[in-house]
């Protein structure tokens, strides 16, 4: 089953944000989230809030689900009263592509009609290559989505069978040469590497086949074995090896190497983009700190400061809304503290790094220490190319991420 929701504190059954959360509304970006969790079958790594047919049976439907988005995304409009135009829309999940176009044109419509979108925003869906189609990609060019993210996650066919991942190794490559042939000129694919049994040579094939697609953005993801996954199952009874840390940090120099010299240069530890114009700014919106709404069973929204999630069930989900409540299970209120350690866990991971100035005096002795190390770029901490100092990782940096951010929050 998919992950449990932190504990948190009570949430407000009308979803009434403090004061204080909604007293710089509109000064930061703002974007909205849309979970969508229906899956056709459920892939062994995942644990992400998802629900096959089989598992939910009768007690919800895509159509009970859009119902509830609908009313949620009226709520969010009353909560935060005169709510900012969306600067950018993700619709994720589970398989978003499930719903058709017109599902995801139905979607698009319920945020236009709450909270509205910007002129220039940016509207991502995640699809399955396999739910796909060059109609599909033109119907929902036509509703107004701008960006799509395919998730292909290898070309070998016995890594994907260990993944369980249903699509044929040459389809996620076709599905972006429709998606562009349809006028997406921003096409993202995900990767997935060091799953059990990945050599060299098929991560290799699959960097071909990224390559060959002619996207313009990458996201290459370390495999994570999550507790409770059927994966985790497998390992732990013996029937697969656990990804080793060394073999992992080997695959994402090849990951690198190969994305860098084919012009896809990363501008975070794990993205790669041809330039800033191919940037997912949603994802920007939430490694800068910026404000968004999380739609749908089990998402997680922010604002303010003000951190909540909702009910993981769809059923659970639908009846809340219907009955008039919010359908957030909990919520925190971040501290100052909480603050400042999670933007420089956060920022830490852009390629534009972290300003100096935000760390305190320990911190900066140990940016200091960092760039002596070779974590940190010591020409980019000295402010060489700017007026202002930055901590900006080294390629050995980002193998150690989280050590850094230990070091400097």
């Amino acid at each position: 089953m998919p992950s449990v929701l932190p504990p948190g504190e009570p949430a407000p059954a009308d979803g009434a944000l403090p004061p204080p959360a909604l007293a710089a509304l509109g000064r930061r970006p703002f974007g909205v989230y849309v979970h969508v969790p229906f899956c056709a079958t459920r892939c062994g790594y995942c644990d992400f809030n998802t629900y096959t047919a089989g598992e939910l049976g009768t007690a919800a439907s895509p159509a009970s689900w859009l119902d509830g988005l609908r009313a949620e995304l009226d709520l969010a409009a009353r909560v935060l009263g005169t709510p900012p135009a969306a600067g950018t829309v993700f619709v994720g999940g589970g398989t978003p592509s499930l719903l058709g176009a017109d599902g995801l044109a139905a979607v698009l419509d319920a945020v236009r009609s709450a909270v509205g979108l910007a002129p220039d925003a940016e509207v991502t869906t995640e699809a399955n290559p396999e739910s796909t189609s060059p109609e599909f990609f033109a119907g929902i060019r036509a509703a107004g989505y701008t960006r799509v993210s395919l998730g292909m996650q290898s070309a070998a066919p016995h890594v994907l069978r260990v993944l369980d991942r249903t699509h044929t190794p040459g389809r996620a490559g076709a599905a972006a040469g429709e998606a562009r042939a349809a006028g997406f000129e921003h096409v993202n694919l995900d990767l997935i590497y060091g799953t059990p049994g990945e050599t060299r040579s098929d991560l290799a094939a699959s960097l071909n086949a990224v390559l060959a697609a002619g996207v313009d953005h990458v996201s290459a993801y370390a495999l994570i074995v999550e507790a409770g996954t059927a994966l985790a199952r497998r390992i732990d009874r013996g029937e697969l090896p656990a990804p080793d840390d060394d073999v992992l940090a080997d695959r994402y120099e090849q990951v690198d190497s190969a994305l860098s010299a084919a012009g896809l240069h990363w501008y975070e530890v794990s993205n790669w983009a041809t330039g800033p114009q191919a940037w997912c700014r949603h994802n920007l919106g939430y490694w800068l700190g910026c404000d968004w709404w999380g739609a749908g069973p089990g998402a997680h929204s922010h604002v303010g400061g003000v951190r909540w999630w909702n009910v993981k069930h769809p059923a659970r989900y639908a009846e809340l809304l219907a009955e008039g409540r919010s359908p957030a299970a909990a919520r925190e209120v971040l501290s100052a503290a909480d603050r400042q350690v999670e933007r420089i866990m956060l920022e830490l991971r852009l390629s534009d790094g972290l300003p100096v100035d935000a760390l305190d005096g320990a911190g900066r002795s140990q940016a200091r220490a960092a760039a002596a190390e070779g974590l940190l770029d010591p020409d980019a901490l000295a402010g060489v190319h700017g007026a202002h100092g930055r901590c900006v990782l080294t390629f050995r940096g980002r193998l150690l991420a989280d050590a850094v951010v230990r070091r400097l929050a």
